[in-house]
């Protein structure tokens, strides 16, 4: 196919191929054409431009299919515009030649066709350009359409649309002509060219002013006449027609000069409705004028023309818009109302006709309001239906309003319904009495308007949930004091039936009380039925209905509803009544043939609901009466006055969903489906209506939100019937069986003509319904006899001029084949339809057979590649058979169905079958849509065969794509909207398996185009296409969107409006105006991915969207005024800058969008934010953003747009709407988390979102007042804690105003039970009481947080003040706030725990909960409540143990006197139970059970950690038990019950294990920590009292306490240091495998190279070392090793020099690792623990410390050099601590002190001067060391070598800091040495000392040059020699004496000192008296 692609036609590569590739090539050189000619210069166009002609006019004389021949003319007309004209006249006359040409062969007329749309092509690109030449060429086309058949008609008035099109005005002289025309093919024969006509007219209409003025009349005539007999596109095209001409005729102004001769016809608006309504009233008779048989009344108006004439007024409402709608809206109400009144009775005639022209003007209405009104027009429509309703409710006459007064009602409710809550402030209003008014409809003498007005107050209860209750209550009462009226009780009935229905949708329910109401009344109405027999069926009715509605209940209505209730015994109980009702149901007839006709419908809903019962209940149930039920069944479906055939109703569930894609587009989705679906059933049967069934009142609809429409019982009946006998035939004996079916073959044989049908069509159905049972089930089917009874049966279907039967028999067919399992019987099958096939020549056979073929293969998948090959073979002919489109359509269909069962299979048979498909594509004419859409389907599951392999780059995968790639390129160019959407379906395929060879450009452009295509399967495809391309490449698609839509001028539909809000807007667009369910999830979807991949990017441009779609609210004028109650001016300013930005006035691109549009713009916001928060740290520093802005002036991020998110959020949570407010509320919370801590870098110490409080105070108020729903003021508590928790306000004044708001709610739920809202259900109010409870108890946290980290010493003093003025004020203060009601608080807080506890307690415990509820729910409601306190509690508890905590846990509340823990009084309390016979508890009691509940809850929590368990209840969780523990009292109850101990230490271990949360692990260890804590406080305090009881005795008591004594040992499960070891052990492997020797994979200590921890690591590894450096003192001291600490001991000593030795990694500055000054602390503990001296375990002690210090000194030695890297100052440090904490026999056995003298040798001579430092200041700790059997041999062994490293320095003078500091700390160490030597030695020490220090001195020259190295040096030794002489004076004497130098040196540098000191004489002061206390400590701490 490359050689395609060129300018010029390759006829060398041309001439080469066969026929079929040749029109492929063709058509894929014309396609590159197109595109390529609009990219080439002009210059080379015209340079080829002869040639070109030449070979595109060559063309049209080799027969080009419709495809081509399209875009021929297409090049043809782009070659002109781009190059010459001078030869186009040649063109035109070569075209008009070819059209004249009397040869008329089929051969001959693709030629003629070609020409044709040549034409038509050439003129709508040249226009003007083309002079006279129009009207020979219209005059030739118009000549040549006496002789065309019907692709001719077709194709002339697609091309005479064109030149009209191109010509516009010009073209006047031949309007008239063309119109003539067009109007006979309006009502042609074939469809297509009645579609063609209209759109031929639809152009015309533009210029040819009289078709909307003089003959105004004749073309609206002609439009109805041309609905007769239509199919849906004809409808569709004919009503835009009709729509468009009578709009252009209201709104037409005063003709311009060039018409002004022409006498142009004014039309009103009244004519133009009443010229509608004459259509709609009388069909095709024309304009006020009447038949014959009109007079007479014997004609009716046909339903197709009905249904096409509601289109024409919805698409004459949408071309004049919205706002002409809106002023226009009561004269059009009216009239559309009128249409169903009395004065035209051929409407309601019948019930039949009134339920479908009801249907129709309720489509009207809904299409029309709900699509072209925003939110604000809409609440003006409900006025304006209220009025109607109003006046309508007045006429005396019931039978002429009835109809209307339906309709009224339910576009009343659907409007309702869809503003929801945004109509509250209207139908609150008392003035307009809304409510009354529907409420005073209900008693109505129609049942219809009686059923009308019930669904109205569902709509109603739906939309606003906070009338369900009121309306319930009155209706109620009404129906209570109204019993004997008949119409009140069935009236009153249905309402409260609706308005049950409605609970379900409504999540807040209504109170649990109602339902035993209504139960009492129902009860009542059923005993007083029989008291009066004019109301008895009325009362009987009603009871029912009711009972029924309760249970969403009745028998059938409980089993369908309460299907968890349906236990065995449940249905042993319903079972005794059902013989009886079998009983009754055999002897209906014979009750019938005595009682008559008013009993006959009675009748069949007795059957209907009995049968209904049966399908939803087991067989096993009901076999006793099986064979009664299956005779009676059987008698239903061939009833001989059973008259109409419902094919339409029955057979689809029967059929496969794919297969229906074959028959009518009635059976698939569309935008009229509403109106269309009473086509389907045929004029004699009736649409679904609610009067057919009052039960489904209450009834959840199946297809989205719309009024229930349930067919007549006769129908329905039927339906039952064929379902039930499926399963009922599966379970009777197999003689049954066979008779049965005997019987129902022999009813279709003795019935003749139309019955027959109907007979056949019920047995089909019914057999159908058993083979699809029984394959499911697995059954069996009998014997042979049985096969040939179905095999006969579904064959005569097979068979059947139905086609939905014959579809529904093919599935029969195959899972006839499934259910007998037998590869014989089923080769059978296949062969009979092969035989079939090959014989038979007649549509039906054919096309039933080849479908029967296919479904072979679906269910039993490829039987054998030989019947593959056969079937393959047979379905390639039939698929070639141009003489039938339904044989190719039904032959394509079941190919594609085999390709997709076929799988690897089919490959062989790919390049043939994609071959067909394209000669077929090319060759098809489009009139024939159904073979082009089975085509798409074909090539869609080839494309899914070939799947990844389409990548490929061979030759032959490579000509496939290219063949999928071309037939997808016909397929788009079909003018038909299905094959459309199967092209895009194949594209998205492509997409997916070959991403790279799909040209995204050309494929976006296309799915833009149709983004509002009025086909709602093409939107589908298009969004499912848009949804799968933005998930990979969202940038590009919004890129080529934007695009396409600036190149282009007139493609696109205005409806999407790109060019100005790009692809992301115009789906907004698309979302708010859609209203198909599935299509809207799409769009939300596609819009989440572009969101995910593109908001940061596009930050700018998606909040410009959100905020436009939030903005053009109905109410936001309204609510500029809100928060007009501040207490100060400068409030007020702060408001106003937020509410009333002005916006600019021009056009909006969201005009007035839904409620549900602007909820899901405010979720984008919240999830722009959450995509910022993973993105550049800059969005939320706004230092950093506005530098990097000024750095590049397109970065944009989110804190500099934080105004508008504050106003997004206020504008949604001070809207009308319930669920904008919650997600507005929801947009301010993920706003003061995320900002809360960004700082205001112009005002220091303040945070940005400073400014905004009261912008976020006038956004939280209105949620707290008396009328919010409890929903919404849950929500606002949540942001008023996060608020005050986030820290953001300072000043207490400003805190107040929202902690104002969360005392308001205190005060209303302190309040008690009445105070709450018995608007809805009890848990609702539990849901609201929780969230203020959970509100208070963050805000309590936060201010205790806060006082704990204010009266911590501070850090750095750098923001003292800032400390000061945040800390002080506001800790303190906040919790001053909160203190003044913390005594309600804590009451209310164990309350709502306790009953938590309760809530959470196993089933098996249910019977000890209290029998009235707790304190916050009732005992009916608790499984709604347990959600609400689910996600309540972890704060409510954390909170409660700060409160606790804070008492000291023994301080007795004061009004708890008498309270008891089960059942505690609050003031709360729901049910108030009486508590007089409780005991009355001690305060010991009370501290005790609140310790366990707190406790119990805790544990209940963290053993069983569900996978929803949030991370901040684990952590409330946790700080809670850290709070318990920090106070006394409950660590003594710990530390002495040490079971409980243990239990919480293995629950913490679990919860360390299966969590990985960092600071989850830390807060565990603290409570570890603590409990270790408590324990060791348990030992001391045991040890103490044994001191004071025993005495004397002391030294033989104190061993006897500790772990380890009495148990012999550490014993698993029951010891508390054992599981802390196993805790401890859990986090330091995870952080330190090399730990485990299980994992390093040798015994004992491998040297590995040292790591550094992260920090949290680093944290939790320190933690678990203070925890074990701990564990000793709970041990015991016993001597055995088994037992007690020495156990203990090894294991963490090993694990202690282990993080030691891991983490001794050198740091700079010779710094310790966090890990290793942990693990130094916890070896001094260790060291340093008592129990190393007691008596018992001393010697132990001493063996295992003298190992572990072996083990360090071991760490050192390069055994194997791998542990060069370790940090010798860790190492040196940790020998240090030995030292100095152990008992000296530890460290003064001869071989270990020596190996710790050589280390500390071997480290002075590092180089390193920190090493150095460090090593100088340990040995001055060891030199001072009081036993000299300890230090004495380092000093012997050191000092001499630290003096030699003194006196170095004093040669080798200090360079730099780090040298002044090692000669610092070294003469400090021979200072301490002077000081622990013994007398007579010491004076030789000083000897040594001085020169070193007079060394140092300079004279006063050398002093003013010195650096400051060499100045400190001097300062550092005068001072020294200042403190050391006046102490040795004799020594100090001798030396100066014997030394002039000395002296010398000495005496210039007292000299050069004193000048400085007469400069700064408070310093030298300062200087020498420090020195003297420096001595003076250091001798006391030696003594």
């Amino acid at each position: 196919m490359e050689l395609a692609h060129s300018l010029l036609l390759n006829e060398e590569a041309y001439s080469q191929l066969g026929e079929v590739q040749k029109a492929e090539f063709i058509f894929e050189w014309l396609s590159y054409l197109e595109k390529l000619l609009l990219a080439t210069s002009r210059n080379d166009v015209k340079e080829k431009q002869k040639t070109l002609v030449e070979q595109l006019l060559s063309l049209l004389n080799s027969s080009p299919g419709p495809p081509t021949r399209k875009l021929l003319a297409k090049n043809l007309a782009i070659l002109y515009s781009i190059g010459d004209t001078f030869s186009v006249y040649e063109t035109i006359d070569k075209c008009n030649d070819l059209i004249r040409s009397k040869d008329d062969s089929p051969s001959y007329l693709p030629t003629k066709l070609a020409a044709v749309v040549c034409l038509g092509s050439l003129y709508k690109k040249l226009g003007r350009i083309l002079g006279n030449t129009f009207t020979d060429t219209v005059g030739n086309i118009l000549k040549a359409m006496k002789s065309a058949e019907s692709q001719g008609r077709y194709e002339i008035m697609l091309s005479l649309q064109n030149i009209l099109n191109g010509l516009g005005a010009a073209a006047a002289p031949c309007h008239r002509d063309v119109y003539k025309v067009a109007r006979s093919c309006l009502t042609d024969r074939s469809m297509a060219v009645r579609c063609a006509a209209a759109k031929c007219l639809l152009e015309l209409q533009n210029e040819a002013i009289f078709m909307w003025s003089t003959d105004l009349d004749s073309v609206a005539t002609l439009c109805f006449k041309s609905f007769e007999g239509s199919n849906y596109d004809v409808r569709i095209s004919v009503s835009k027609l009709l729509g468009t001409i009578l709009a252009k005729a209201t709104i037409s102004k005063h003709p311009g000069t060039a018409a002004s001769r022409q006498s142009i016809r004014r039309v009103s608006l009244e004519e133009v409705l009443e010229l509608l309504g004459t259509g709609f009233l009388r069909g095709s008779s024309g304009f006020l004028r009447a038949s014959g048989d009109m007079l007479k009344g014997t004609s009716s108006v046909s339903r197709d023309v009905r249904v096409g004439v509601t289109q024409a007024y919805v698409v004459f409402v949408s071309t004049l818009g919205g706002a002409w709608l809106e002023k226009n809206f009561a004269a059009f109400l009216s009239h559309v109302l009128s249409l169903v009144s009395q004065s035209h009775p051929k409407t309601t005639q019948t019930q039949i006709d009134a339920v479908c022209c009801r249907r129709c003007v309720s489509f009207i209405l809904r299409t029309t309001i709900g699509g072209l009104l925003g939110e604000k027009a809409q609440l003006a429509a409900v006025k304006d239906i209220f009025q109607a309703i109003w006046k309508l409710k007045k006429v005396m006459d019931v039978a002429a309003s009835q109809h209307m007064l339906v309709c009224a009602l339910q576009e009343l409710g659907n409007l309702i319904y869809s503003l929801g809550t945004t109509v509250a402030p209207l139908l609150q209003d008392s003035s307009t009495g809304l409510l009354e008014s529907i409420l005073s409809v209900i008693p109505h003498p129609s049942i219809s308007v009686r059923l009308a007005a019930a669904w109205c107050l569902h709509c109603i209860a739906v939309a606003l949930p906070s009338c369900l209750t009121p309306l319930l209550d009155r209706c109620l009462e009404r129906l209570t004091g109204l019993k004997a009226s008949p119409e009140t009780v069935t009236g009153f009935s249905f309402a409260v039936a609706a308005l049950l229905g409605a609970v379900k949708h409504c999540p807040l329910g209504i109170p649990h009380g109602k339902g035993k109401i209504i139960m009492t009344l129902a009860e009542d109405l059923l005993c007083s039925a029989a008291q009066n027999s004019r109301l008895s069926a009325q009362r009987t009715q009603a009871g029912w209905l009711l009972i029924a509605a309760l249970m969403t209940l009745a028998i059938k209505s409980f089993v369908s509803h309460c299907g968890d209730l349906l236990t065995e015994e449940v249905i042993q109980r319903l079972l005794p009544p059902l013989p009886c009702a079998v009983d009754l149901l055999t002897q209906l007839s014979s009750i019938l043939k005595t009682y008559g006709s008013p009993l006959k419908t009675p009748s069949v809903v007795y059957r209907q609901r009995l049968y209904e019962l049966l399908i939803l209940l087991p067989p096993k149930t009901y076999e006793g009466n099986i064979c009664a039920i299956l005779k009676e069944l059987a008698a239903d479906l061939t009833a001989p006055d059973i008259q109409v055939a419902a094919s339409t109703f029955l057979l689809p569930p029967l059929c496969h969903q794919d297969d229906l894609l074959i028959l009518s587009p009635l059976l698939q989705e569309t935008d009229h489906r509403f109106i269309e679906e009473q086509l389907l059933l045929g004029n004699g049967i009736a649409c679904g209506s609610l009067e057919y069934d009052p039960y489904s009142v209450y009834e959840k609809d199946v297809e989205g939100y719309s009024v229930p429409k349930p067919l007549p019982p006769a129908l329905s009946v039927i339906g039952s019937a064929a379902k039930l006998f499926g399963v009922v035939c599966a379970h009777v004996g197999v003689t049954q069986r066979l008779l049965i079916l005997e019987q129902l073959l022999d009813h279709i044989k003795h019935t003749k003509g139309a019955r027959q049908q109907v007979v056949q069509l019920h047995v089909v159905s019914s057999v159908s319904s058993f083979l699809k049972y029984v394959a499911g089930s697995k059954g069996c089917l009998g014997p042979e006899e049985m096969k040939r009874f179905a095999l006969t049966l579904v064959t005569g279907a097979l068979e059947s001029p139905n086609p939905l039967l014959r579809c529904a028999a093919a599935e029969a067919w195959a899972r006839l084949a499934q259910v007998v399992d037998d590869g014989a019987f089923t080769a059978g099958l296949a062969q009979v339809s092969f035989d079939k096939l090959k014989s038979a020549r007649d549509v039906v056979t054919r096309t039933g057979y080849s479908l029967a073929l296919a479904s072979l293969h679906r269910y039993l998948g490829g039987i054998s590649s030989q019947h593959l090959n056969s079937c393959v073979g047979i379905l390639y002919t039939l698929a070639q058979d141009s003489t039938s489109p339904d044989v190719q359509t039904w032959a394509l269909h079941s190919l594609s169905l085999i390709i997709d069962s076929a799988g690897p299979l089919y490959y062989v048979h790919v390049e043939p079958t994609l071959s067909l498909i394209i000669m077929l594509l090319l060759n098809v004419p489009p009139t024939h849509a159904e073979v082009h859409q089975s085509l798409g389907r074909c090539l869609n599951a080839l494309i899914t065969t070939l799947g990844p392999e389409l990548q490929g780059n061979s030759t032959s995968i490579s000509t496939l794509r290219t063949s999928c790639l071309l037939g997808c390129a016909v397929m788009q160019d079909n003018p038909d909207c299905l094959v459309q959407a199967q092209a895009i379906s194949c594209l998205q395929q492509l997409h997916m398996f070959a991403p790279q060879h799909v040209n995204l450009s050309s494929l976006v452009s296309c799915l833009c185009v149709n983004l509002c295509s009025p086909y709602l399967l093409l939107r589908r495809a298009v969004l499912a296409c848009l949804r799968q391309l933005v998930q990979r490449e969202a940038a590009e698609v919004s890129e080529y969107a934007v695009m396409l839509a600036k190149d282009s001028r007139e493609e696109l539909t205005s409806d999407a409006n790109i060019r100005e809000v790009g692809l992301e807007g115009a789906l907004l667009i698309l979302l708010d105006k859609e209203t198909d369910d599935k299509l809207c999830h799409d769009i939300k979807e596609t819009l989440n991915y572009m969101l995910t991949s593109m908001a940061v990017g596009k930050l700018s441009l998606w909040l410009k969207l959100c905020e436009d779609v939030l903005a053009a609210s109905a109410d936001f004028t309204a609510l500029t005024c809100v928060d007009t109650m501040q207490e100060e001016e400068g409030d007020k300013g702060d408001d106003a800058s937020v509410l009333t930005t002005t916006h600019d006035e021009k056009s909006h691109p969201f005009t007035n969008p839904q409620w549900a549009t602007r909820v899901f713009a405010a979720e984008c916001v919240c999830r722009i934010i959450n995509q910022c928060e993973n993105a550049n740290s800059a969005h939320f520093d706004i230092a950093l953003a506005q530098e990097m802005k000024k750095r590049d002036s397109r970065s944009d991020f989110l804190v500099l747009h934080l105004a508008d998110l504050i106003r997004m959020a206020f504008m949604a949570a001070t809207d009308h709407n319930d669920h904008l407010r919650l997600s507005g509320l929801e947009m301010l919370l993920v706003v003061i988390r995320r900002f809360a801590t960004v700082p205001e870098p112009e005002f220091p110490g303040h945070v940005i979102l400073e400014q905004y409080q009261a912008n976020v105070g006038a956004a939280l108020r209105p949620a707290f007042t008396s009328e919010t729903p409890p929903d919404v003021t849950a929500k606002a508590c949540q942001v008023c804690s996060a608020w005050i928790a986030s820290g953001v306000v300072s000043d207490l004044n400003d805190l107040r105003r929202i902690h104002q708001l969360l005392v308001s709610s205190l005060t209303k739920i302190q309040a008690g039970k009445e105070a709450l809202s018995h608007l809805y259900n009890e848990s609702a109010s539990t849901m609201e009481i929780l969230a203020v409870l959970k509100a208070w108890a963050e805000v309590y946290i936060i201010a205790v947080q806060r006082r704990k980290n204010h009266r911590q010493p501070l850090k750095t003093t750098t923001c003292l003040e800032d400390s000061i003025r945040y800390g002080s004020c506001s800790s303190d203060g906040l919790l001053d706030l909160v203190y003044t009601d913390i005594g309600t608080l804590s009451r209310l807080w164990l309350a709502a725990l306790q009953d938590f506890a309760l809530l959470t307690l196993p089933s098996e415990f249910a019977s000890q909960l209290p029998a009235e509820g707790g304190a916050f729910y009732t005992a009916e409601t608790s499984e709604n409540a347990k959600l609400h306190y689910y996600n309540s509690w972890a704060l409510i508890l954390h909170a409660t143990a700060l409160w606790l905590t804070s008492t000291g846990f023994v301080v007795a509340d004061p009004d708890e006197g008498a309270s008891h823990l089960s059942r505690p009084v609050t003031p709360t309390s729901m049910c108030q139970g009486s508590s007089s016979g409780a005991t009355i508890k001690s305060p010991e009691d009370v501290y005790t059970d609140r310790f366990h509940l707190i406790l119990g809850i805790s544990v209940e929590f963290l053993c069983s950690l569900r996978s929803d368990a949030t991370m901040e209840s684990i952590t409330a969780c946790l700080h809670a038990l850290q709070a318990l523990l920090d106070v006394p009292w409950p660590r003594s109850k710990i530390g002495s019950d040490q079971d409980l101990g243990v239990e919480l230490l293995n629950v913490l271990h679990r919860v360390i294990l299966t969590r990985e949360s960092p600071s989850i692990q830390l807060a565990s260890l603290e409570v570890v920590r603590q409990i270790i804590c408590a324990a060791q406080e348990h030992v001391k305090e045991k040890r103490r009292s044994a001191e004071v009881d025993d005495g004397a005795a002391e030294k033989e008591t104190l061993p006897e306490f500790g772990e380890g004594k009495d148990t012999g040992g550490l014993v698993p499960g029951k010891s508390l240091v054992f599981a802390t070891l196993e805790l401890c052990v859990c986090i330091l492997v995870r952080q330190l495998p090399e730990l485990n020797p299980k994992l390093t994979g040798s015994p004992g200590v491998k040297a590995t190279k040292p790591q550094m921890l992260s920090e949290d690591g680093s944290r939790l590894v320190s933690a678990a070392l203070v925890i074990l450096s701990e564990l000793p003192a709970v041990c015991s001291p016993e001597v055995l090793y088994l037992t007690g600490s020495i156990s203990v001991l090894p294991t963490i000593l090993y694990l202690t020099i282990g993080v030691l030795r891991e983490t001794a990694v050198k740091l700079p500055g010779g710094q310790l690792s966090s890990t290793v000054a942990a693990s130094l602390q916890a070896l001094k503990g260790i060291l340093s623990s008592p129990m190393a001296q007691a008596e018992k375990s001393y010697t132990a002690w001493t063996d295992l410390l003298r190992s572990a210090l072996t083990t360090i000194l071991d760490c050192w030695d390069p055994v194997d050099e791998t542990h060069q890297e370790l940090d010798e100052v860790s190492l040196l440090t940790a020998i240090t601590v030995f030292v100095l904490s152990t008992s000296p026999e530890v460290t003064t056995i001869p071989c270990l002190q020596k190996r710790c003298i050589d280390k500390f040798k071997a480290t002075l001579e590092i180089k390193d001067p920190m090493v150095q430092i460090k090593t100088y200041q340990l040995l001055h700790s060891i030199f001072q060391y009081p036993n000299p059997a300890v230090s004495y041999p380092y000093i012997y062994s050191l000092a001499s070598c630290i003096m030699e490293k003194l006196q170095e320095i004093d040669k080798r003078k200090p360079e730099n800091t780090a040298e002044l500091q090692i000669f610092q700390e070294g003469i400090k160490v021979l200072e301490t040495l002077v000081t622990v030597a013994e007398e007579h030695h010491r004076s030789q020490l000083v000897a040594c000392l001085l020169p070193i220090l007079i060394s140092f001195l300079l004279d006063e020259n050398a002093l003013g040059s010195a650096t400051s190295i060499m100045r400190s040096l001097h300062d550092f030794a005068l001072q020294n020699l200042m403190q050391i002489g006046p102490q040795y004076s004799s020594v100090f004497k001798s030396l100066v004496a014997s030394s002039p130098a000395l002296k010398a040196r000495l005496e210039a540098a007292i000299k050069g000192n004193q000048e400085s000191v007469k400069v700064k004489i408070p310093t030298s002061k300062y200087t020498k008296s420090p020195g003297k206390n420096s001595s003076i400590q250091l001798k006391t701490s030696f003594i």
